[in-house]
C-alpha cells in the first residue's frame, strides 16, 4: 500500500509539472489570439512528451518484455484518448455550459470560463492517465510479495 501511495504521489508531482507547461502553453496561446481548442491541443501534446519521459524516469516501472517503442506508441494512443477526453471536456465547459448559462456569463468573463473547464478537464484526465498506464504499461509485480512486505512494515511499527 505504501508503494501505490509513494507512486500516486511521484505521479502527482509529474502531472504538476506537466500542468503547468500544458496549461501554461494552452493560456500563453489564448493570449495571443490562437483558437481555445488548438491551445489545448497544443499544450496537451508537450506535456505528454515531458510526461512520458518523467514517469519512466520517476514513477512506473518499465515493463521488461516491452520494446520502447512499443510502449511509446500505446503511451501515444492512452494519452491521444486523454487528448480527445481533454478536448471534449473544455468544450463542454466552454460552448455549452459557459455559453448556454447567462448567469456564468455574468460571473466570470470568457478567459476565465475556458481556464476553469481547462481545469476540470486535466483533473479527469489525470485519473484516466494513472489507471491506463498502471494497466497496460507497468510491470505488474508479485502482490502476494507487496501485502506480506506491508504486513512486515506494519508489524515492526
Amino acid at each position: 500500500m505504501k508503494k501505490l501511495f509513494a507512486q500516486i504521489v511521484k505521479f502527482g508531482l509529474v502531472g504538476v509539472i506537466c500542468f503547468i507547461i500544458d496549461f501554461g502553453l494552452y493560456n500563453g496561446l489564448n493570449l495571443i489570439g490562437v483558437n481555445y481548442l488548438i491551445s489545448g491541443a497544443v499544450g496537451f501534446i508537450v506535456s505528454v512528451v515531458v510526461n512520458y519521459i518523467l514517469s519512466f524516469k520517476f514513477v512506473f516501472e518499465r515493463k521488461e518484455d516491452l520494446d520502447r517503442r512499443a510502449e511509446f506508441i500505446i503511451f501515444v494512443v492512452l494519452s491521444a484518448i486523454g487528448l480527445g477526453v481533454n478536448e471534449l471536456f473544455i468544450w463542454l465547459s466552454v460552448d455549452v455550459v459557459y455559453e448556454g448559462s447567462e448567469l456564468l456569463q455574468g460571473l466570470m468573463g470568457e478567459n476565465l470560463a475556458k481556464a476553469v473547464g481547462k481545469i476540470f478537464a486535466t483533473g479527469v484526465v489525470m485519473v484516466y492517465n494513472f489507471v491506463t498506464r498502471k494497466m497496460f504499461l507497468e510491470k505488474k509485480t508479485d502482490n502476494k510479495a507487496d501485502k506480506k512486505a506491508d504486513k512486515k512494515e506494519n508489524e515492526e511499527q
